[in-house]
């Protein structure tokens, strides 16, 4: 094991472990809650999702000022201040009185969680592979205990519709702050020898398009292959897609046991080339569920593993601004996949998931010959 990538220990890993638990509810509530929004507000079916583009606004608008503030400011103040914006802005979102409240303050809990993300994404991937995959299982933990929150929590005598479950995010961002009252944030791992150097424009474009080509497909599958599995017959789709989600997070907590026994640049790519394979079953009926499920297991480490690959060539201080291209993946997949599903018919489905895979092997293999032959784990 080399020593850019050591053992993961609870102080250092309590402070990611509890934010990101909080992320991934907040990141995955707003589109269970979009019935009881349209029930309290009265807003229509096309209107209701205003409110999640305003979050996710909000956490692509910040990463970029975290790479600059990183250079002025400490990493637990960015990340204090960020939790401070997400409660805040959640608390609003529970207790507004009218739509448009509800909506501003969607942005502004969106924008608090892009700073903590932008800044907690900058330390767990300067640590290396198994400190960034563990940190976002949490977030994968966060994201499955979402929905069930709204459907238990969604209703109540005393407060407003809707508004329990993000009051319960509020509770966990104060939570994930005494967390951090008590073992602080990790310090980011700069690289001296990576951080003089004059870094890269290109090869910072090639891990954008990684991330962006990772986010597509990871976000493409969760919204339409369901869709497929019902077109072609397969029974249980949403429990299938149900359990993409659970094997990613699984894969993401082997890559956090594991993952340091391989070079982050061999970790993604044998990753993407499994993810290719898997999406190729798909076009299998009697395959395709298991398709489904390896998919998301052989997805799972790429996201922080490519952190951890990045911050070996490139600044730590890139790191925010890379998340933004993930960001811009996860919002064009629906969309894409949309209009080639309006169009073709939901065969188009995976096809689009082929290209995507075909596609983030390409950009692995491409960034792989781009960054030095022999990085640390």
């Amino acid at each position: 094991m080399s020593p850019s990538d050591p053992a993961p220990r609870l102080p250092v890993l309590a402070a990611g472990l509890a934010s990101f638990l909080t992320l991934g509810v907040i990141q995955a509530m707003y589109g269970p809650a979009f019935p009881l929004f349209q029930e309290r507000f009265g807003v229509d079916t096309a209107g209701v999702g205003v409110i999640a583009s305003a979050h996710f606004l909000g956490s692509a608008s910040a990463p970029p000022l975290v790479g600059v503030l990183l250079a002025w400011v400490s990493l637990r103040r960015i990340v204090v201040a960020g939790l401070v914006l997400l409660a805040l802005g959640v608390t609003g979102v529970a207790l507004a009185p009218s739509w448009p409240l509800a909506v501003a303050c969607a942005l502004l809990g969106g924008f608090g969680l892009g700073n903590v993300s932008a800044g907690l994404n900058s330390a767990y991937g300067s640590l290396g592979t198994r400190h960034a995959n563990l940190v976002n299982a949490c977030f994968g933990l966060g994201s499955m205990l979402a929905p069930l929150l709204v459907a238990g929590l969604g209703r109540t005598s005393a407060l407003p519709v809707a508004a329990l479950p993000f009051l319960a995010v509020a509770v966990l961002g104060a939570a994930a702050l005494v967390v951090i009252r008590v073992w602080n944030v990790p310090a980011i791992q700069a690289r001296p020898e990576v951080e003089a150097q004059r870094p890269s424009v290109g090869l910072f474009a090639l891990f954008s398009a990684l991330l962006f080509m990772y986010v597509f497909l990871e976000v493409g599958y969760g919204a339409w292959a369901a869709r497929y599995l019902e077109a072609l017959g397969v029974g249980g789709a949403a429990l299938i897609v149900s359990g993409y989600w659970l094997a990613m997070t699984a894969g993401r907590l082997l890559a956090g046991v594991v993952g340091g026994r391989w070079q982050p640049g061999t970790l993604v790519l044998g990753s993407a080339g499994l993810a290719l394979g898997c999406t190729a079953l798909l076009f299998v009926k009697p395959l395709a569920a298991l398709a489904c499920l390896g998919a998301g297991l052989a997805l799972a480490p790429v996201f922080g593993t490519t952190l951890a690959w990045m911050t070996a060539s490139l600044p730590v201080r890139w790191v925010p601004p890379l998340l933004v291209a993930g960001s811009v993946g996860g919002a064009a997949a629906p969309w894409v996949v949309g209009q080639l599903v309006a169009r073709f018919g939901a065969g188009a489905v995976p096809v689009a998931f082929l290209g995507g895979a075909a596609a983030l092997l390409g950009l692995a293999l491409l960034t792989r010959a781009r960054t030095r032959p022999a990085q640390p784990a």
